[in-house]
């Protein structure tokens, strides 16, 4: 049976895919319909549901699985899918969830023996116990969640893939630049999202929680520093605390992106860089594995709507 990214334009399928996301929405008629979000390992694509009653609103909720008849459609160079028909699972049908989550291309214990061996290589004591601390804390969570509902590493264990990808990127550019402070590169990198695992709800039908709506990862981790020296007996006034909690609030590099502060440290703008690089290559090749060579992908919503052209074998 095909996967979600492998089915064609026009081409008309049945599958059993899980429901990511099932948003109600009011049409401009006035009649409420569905945004839905299907999922299979291979990835996601987009249907509405129109002229949805309350009973169907009930019925078809995120986390659910179903099977969906329906057809691979293009509007305004996005892939969507036209609903056809859609009923929930029997009981004797394939309907575990996790038979159906998109996952890191990595296991997770290889993700959690390489980022641990980095802990060696932060050398400074405050930076190395709050890491070691909050990794400890939300362990389980930091090698499960996703990176994102939706744009870049939004699949299960998506959060420590994104990571470890970026460590190794700083290690890289560590050993070109010696003047960077590697320690405190590799402690920022680590924990820089980690506030991901209170912003947003989990692998499975992924949403933002209420705090990660009003106050946003960037503070949720900066708090999590602090209450980690409470625990500690270390002073969070200290300079090399204070420039810890620089590195994740300022990681998304300019104010409208939502940092508070712009980068004002070197170590600062490469995790900046560093996280940009990443996040658009996974949406990038994403993209591009599913695309022929010598056509464009369909468009990037977290890449400013664009699409990218595949170049023929050459």
């Amino acid at each position: 049976m095909k996967k979600i990214k492998e089915l064609t334009v026009d081409e008309q399928f049945e599958m059993y895919v899980l429901i990511k996301n099932a948003d109600v929405r009011l049409a401009k008629n006035g009649k409420k319909f569905i945004a839905f979000t299907f999922q299979d390992t291979s990835g996601t694509v987009d249907g509405k549901f129109w002229d949805a009653s309350e009973e169907e609103i009930k019925r078809y909720r995120a986390g659910q699985v179903v099977l969906l008849n329906g057809k691979r459609e293009m509007y305004q160079g996005n892939p969507q899918v036209k609903i056809i028909h859609l009923r929930t699972t029997k009981p004797e049908e394939p309907n575990d969830p996790a038979l159906y989550m998109e996952r890191a291309p990595i296991k997770r214990e290889e993700m959690e023996e390489e980022i641990n061996q980095t802990l060696f290589e932060i050398t400074n004591a405050h930076w190395n116990r709050i890491v070691r601390f909050l990794l400890n804390k939300y362990q389980k969570e930091f090698f499960e969640f996703p990176a994102a509902k939706r744009n870049h590493h939004a699949f299960a264990g998506g959060l420590a893939f994104h990571t470890l990808t970026m460590l190794r990127l700083g290690k890289a550019i560590a050993k070109e630049y010696p003047q960077l402070n590697a320690s405190l590169l590799y402690a920022g990198i680590i924990i820089h999202d980690l506030g991901k695992v209170i912003e947003l709800t989990g692998p499975s039908s992924t949403e933002y929680t209420v705090v990660g709506n009003l106050v946003g990862h960037l503070v949720l981790v900066d708090e999590e520093i602090t209450k980690a020296c409470a625990e500690l007996k270390i002073d969070d006034a200290d300079e090399d605390v204070v420039i810890l909690r620089h590195m994740v609030l300022s990681h998304h590099g300019l104010l409208e992106y939502g940092s508070p502060v712009r980068p004002r440290i070197m170590e600062a703008e490469i995790l900046h860089q560093i996280d940009n690089i990443d996040a658009s290559m996974q949406m990038i090749s994403s993209a591009v594995k599913n695309t022929d060579p010598g056509t464009y992908t369909e468009r990037i919503f977290g890449m400013d709507n664009r699409s990218f052209y595949v170049p023929k074998d050459i």
